[in-house]
């Protein structure tokens, strides 16, 4: 089997291959640990064809977020659409929202692609970034979350602003702790269960995410 990766590996462009190299690296090392060189030697390439093909770390980092970004959003954005076109002339429920958000994720995450777990787990990692997390979260993700916030003021039309937003971070902060998959969950619970389990984590989530949202936007402002 580690051959047969291997070959597969090694008939992808050089391209493909340095920006896998550096997904996997940037997972799990996060951007300042990694060098150009580690990236290529893991690659089978040259320093010289990174610079090539990418110019410097920042412009490849960028490029490692916005390969998959555009795949996760249009899943999304055709899961939100459909959500909104089955509500009709009603407000779609709060409970059709998370799940055209967390579904298609879901449906990725428990994918046997080794590649997206290396993403997800980087956008983990930049989502949790004071230097990185505002700059590219706003630039890849931003115009999607709105849609799913605007999607929550139609179905809470009576909740304060900063109720839904709220929702929103508390959201974005369960999908960072499963993206990362630390283990600790492991740990806690002496092995009952496991944050490698994605498929029970997002049927959990779902559920008691829509729960707090629904809670706290029913909730008299402070």
């Amino acid at each position: 089997m580690a051959n047969s990766a291997k070959t597969t590996e090694q008939k992808l462009s050089r391209k493909t291959r340095i920006l896998n190299a550096a997904e996997a690296l940037f997972a799990q090392f996060g951007y300042d640990a990694v060098t150009l060189r580690q990236i290529t030697k893991l690659a089978g390439v040259d320093v010289a064809l990174a610079n090539y093909h990418f110019g410097p770390k920042r412009d490849l980092f960028n490029a490692v977020l916005e390969r998959r970004a555009d795949v996760l959003n249009n899943a999304r954005h055709t899961a939100l659409d459909e959500c909104l076109a089955a509500a009709g002339n009603n407000p779609p429920t709060v409970d059709a929202i998370i799940e055209a958000y967390l579904g298609p994720l879901g449906k990725i995450h428990n994918s046997a692609d080794e590649g997206w777990q290396h993403y997800l787990a980087l956008i983990a990692y930049v989502n949790n970034s004071h230097e990185y997390g505002g700059e590219f979260m706003t630039q890849f993700f931003n115009p999607l979350v709105r849609r799913f916030i605007d999607a929550l003021r139609l179905a809470l039309p009576e909740a304060d602003e900063k109720a839904i937003y709220w929702s929103y971070h508390y959201l974005s902060g369960a999908l960072t702790l499963t993206f990362a998959d630390t283990g600790r969950l492991d740990v806690l619970s002496d092995g009952l269960t496991s944050s490698s389990d994605t498929e029970l984590g997002y049927a959990h989530m779902s559920s008691f995410v829509t729960a707090g949202i629904k809670a706290i936007c029913a909730q008299k402002t402070p």
